[in-house]
C-alpha cells in the first residue's frame, strides 16, 4: 500500500476521484510490469504521483503516474525529440496511461541557486536549445490555445469585478488576435520555469514535466519571469526587477521583443481567464504587476 500525498488529493478529490482511487492498482500494475521496486516515500506534483523505484538491473528512477489530457499525453514524445543532453530521459512509457518510468535526477533545481540572475540565465540558455527544434506531428498547437482563449474571453472578462481590469483584458485579448495569424512551429516546453530544471550527473541542469505545445518561442518567458517571486520583491523595485529579468531572457533567447511581448500578454491572459473562471473577479497582484511593468 501507498500513501497517495495530501497535495494530489487535494487536487483531485473532486475532479478525478477515479484517477486516485485507482493509484495504488496502477503502482502495482507498473512495479510488476516494469520490474521495479520501490526505494521511498511517494512525492507529488501538482497532477502527479511520482515514486522512487529501482530498476531490476539497479538503476534508480522515478516512476511517473498521471491522468492522461492534452497536457500529459505527448510528454514521451516531447522528451525523446529533443536533444538528450536538454532533457530527463525517458527509460519507459505507457501512452495509454500518459505512465512514465524517467532517469532519476539530483534533488536540486534552479530555485536552490543563490543568484536569481544565474538562474535566469541558465534557464533561457536552455530554452534556446529546446525552441530550436521543430515540434513532431501530434503535438496540440499554440494557435489552437489561443484561439480558444479568444473564443472564451466574451464569457469570462465580464467577470473581472473591476472595469478597468476588464478594459486591461480586452487589450491582451487584441494582442493574442494580433499574433495569432503566425503562432509559430516550435517544440515548447510551456511550463519552463526554475524547479522544473533539475541538477544532474551527467549535464550540469536538466528540463523535466514539459506540458508540448507547437508554437512561438516568445510563449515560453512568463514562467521565468513571475517563478522566484520574493527575489523581485526582495530588490525594492518590483516593476524595474520584472524588466530586468525579461531583458536578460531576450538578450539570451535572441526573440524579437514585440513577438515576446505579445505572446507575454497571451500568457497573463490565459492565466486571468482561468483564475477568473475558477470564480476570481481580480486579477492576480503578481499577474497585475507583470502587465504594469511590461505592457502599460
Amino acid at each position: 500500500m501507498i500513501e497517495i500525498p495530501a497535495k494530489l488529493v487535494r487536487n483531485h478529490s473532486l475532479k478525478a476521484a477515479d484517477w486516485l482511487n485507482g493509484l495504488p492498482g496502477a503502482v502495482e500494475r507498473y512495479v510488476d510490469e516494469w520490474q521495479l521496486t520501490i526505494s521511498g516515500d511517494p512525492l507529488s506534483g501538482e497532477a502527479s504521483l511520482i515514486l522512487p523505484v529501482v530498476r531490476r538491473d539497479g538503476t534508480a528512477a522515478m516512476l511517473k503516474l498521471q491522468r492522461v489530457d492534452e497536457e500529459s499525453e505527448s510528454e514521451a514524445l516531447a522528451l525523446r525529440t529533443w536533444h538528450h543532453d536538454d532533457v530527463v530521459e525517458v527509460l519507459e512509457d505507457d501512452p495509454e496511461t500518459s505512465t512514465l518510468l524517467l532517469e532519476r535526477l539530483e534533488g536540486r533545481s534552479l530555485d536552490d541557486l543563490p543568484d536569481a540572475v544565474e538562474a535566469t540565465r541558465i534557464l533561457a540558455e536552455l530554452l534556446v536549445r529546446l525552441s530550436a527544434v521543430p515540434a513532431p506531428p501530434g503535438i496540440r498547437r499554440l494557435a489552437d490555445v489561443a484561439a480558444g482563449m479568444l473564443a472564451d474571453a466574451p464569457r469570462l472578462i465580464p467577470l473581472l469585478a473591476d472595469p478597468a481590469e476588464r478594459a486591461l483584458t480586452w487589450r491582451l485579448v487584441a494582442q493574442v488576435t494580433e499574433l495569432l495569424p503566425e503562432p509559430g512551429d516550435r517544440l515548447l516546453h510551456w511550463d519552463l520555469h526554475y524547479y522544473n530544471v533539475l541538477a544532474a550527473k551527467r549535464q550540469p541542469w536538466l528540463a523535466i514535466d514539459p506540458k508540448p505545445l507547437a508554437g512561438d518561442p516568445g510563449f515560453e518567458l512568463m514562467p521565468a519571469v513571475w517563478n522566484r517571486w520574493d527575489d523581485l520583491v526582495a530588490t525594492g523595485d518590483l516593476a524595474q526587477a520584472i524588466r530586468h529579468r525579461f531583458d536578460l531572457m531576450l538578450e539570451v533567447t535572441g526573440i524579437d521583443r514585440d513577438r515576446a511581448l505579445g505572446w507575454t500578454a497571451g500568457r497573463i491572459l490565459q492565466n486571468i481567464l482561468w483564475f477568473t473562471e475558477d470564480g476570481d473577479t481580480r486579477i492576480e497582484d503578481e499577474l497585475a504587476a507583470v502587465t504594469a511593468a511590461l505592457l502599460v
